[in-house]
């Protein structure tokens, strides 16, 4: 039994609270929404108080100080071998840090799959939004636009955010690997492109340089959905039956880089004397694998950080204009390239 309450009749409430530490409602809702420090001396007896009572409290509840929900929807296309991964670990880590709860959606690719689950965030009072996939639907980001809530768009720098985006240009990862290649003294490359996703603009971009530094023809094949593990298969069903075998495929995940590696080396081929191999988003397997995958990293920490500093910011007042926020990214030479 605690405080004399039946625990069968009604969990406690912040009146409770006030009353057993012996302040008022609203200094409970300030410690509990930490919107507005409280003396450490109160903020012990309170938390003591709350401790007492096995209190859990109502962020949505009329009677806090504040109508925020501390809550931010996460929503990524998948899980499953997907390069986001890290990033959104890091982005949790980052809004607890700040105080908020992350709820995690998967929309899969199709867009018509997003939108209600927009609209489930939406009317769940969030924060904040953050995705991690393209959103192309000119009336879900019309939506996102009037709804009054943080929007951060995130692995990329689109031309017109629907509010904030923190990430970096593909188009240039592309012209990185372009050059890499080219002073690597590669000739003959292989892309690996997944429809509808930002790789199509990494390999615009590769193409651009490549062309424009002297390469020749790129072979390319396209694939369902992002680039995994099991594509590796059609990627050397393709080699085998070239004419001409390339001497570098590049991958757009590093799942896909290891299954390519695998069927590589199953087939006797050396790499990277025989067949080069590049991956992109520097998952941990990339730099395990033998050979190590030479890869494109993200800094999925610093979007992390930049995300929850924003929506921080957002929540206490602070005007934060549109804008891209570029991270960078980085070429990370190993053995497989």
């Amino acid at each position: 039994m605690t405080e004399g309450r039946d625990r069968a009749t009604r969990p406690p409430r912040l009146d409770d609270v006030a009353r057993v530490a012996g302040v008022s409602k609203a200094t409970v809702s300030r410690y509990v929404s930490k919107t507005i420090p409280v003396a450490q001396a109160t903020g012990l007896r309170i938390q003591k108080a709350i401790e007492r009572l096995e209190y859990v409290p109502n962020l949505l509840a009329g009677g806090l100080a504040t109508s925020r929900s501390r809550l931010v929807s996460i929503i990524v296309p998948l899980l499953a071998q997907s390069s986001f991964n890290e990033t959104i670990e890091a982005i949790v880590r980052a809004l607890r840090q700040h105080g908020y709860v992350a709820m995690l959606e998967i929309s899969g690719t199709d867009q018509a799959d997003l939108e209600p689950l927009i609209e489930a965030a939406l009317a769940r009072r969030v924060d904040a939004i953050i995705l991690t996939g393209m959103v192309s639907d000119a009336g879900i980001r019309r939506k996102l636009r009037s709804a009054g809530t943080t929007v951060i768009e995130t692995w990329g720098l689109p031309k017109d955010p629907i509010d904030v985006a923190v990430g970096f240009s593909h188009a240039e990862t592309g012209r990185a690997i372009a050059d890499f290649l080219r002073r690597r003294g590669y000739s003959n490359p292989l892309s690996i492109t997944a429809r509808g996703t930002r790789a199509i603009e990494r390999r615009a971009g590769f193409l651009r340089q490549w062309k424009q530094t002297g390469g020749g023809e790129c072979a390319d094949l396209e694939v369902d959905g992002p680039p995994r593990f099991s594509h590796a298969r059609a990627v050397f069903r393709l080699i085998r039956s070239s004419a001409q075998r390339p001497d570098v495929v590049i991958c757009g995940s590093d799942g896909l880089a290891q299954g390519v590696l695998i069927e590589a080396l199953a087939a006797g081929l050396s790499v990277p004397d025989e067949l080069a191999v590049l991956g992109f988003g520097n998952f941990s397997i990339a730099a395990d694998m033998r050979p190590s995958i030479t890869t494109i990293a993200v800094d999925g920490e610093r979007i992390g950080q930049e995300a929850a500093q924003i929506i921080s910011a957002r929540g206490a007042g602070e005007l934060v204009e549109h804008q891209l926020i570029d991270v960078g990214f980085q070429l990370i030479e190993r053995e497989s390239a």
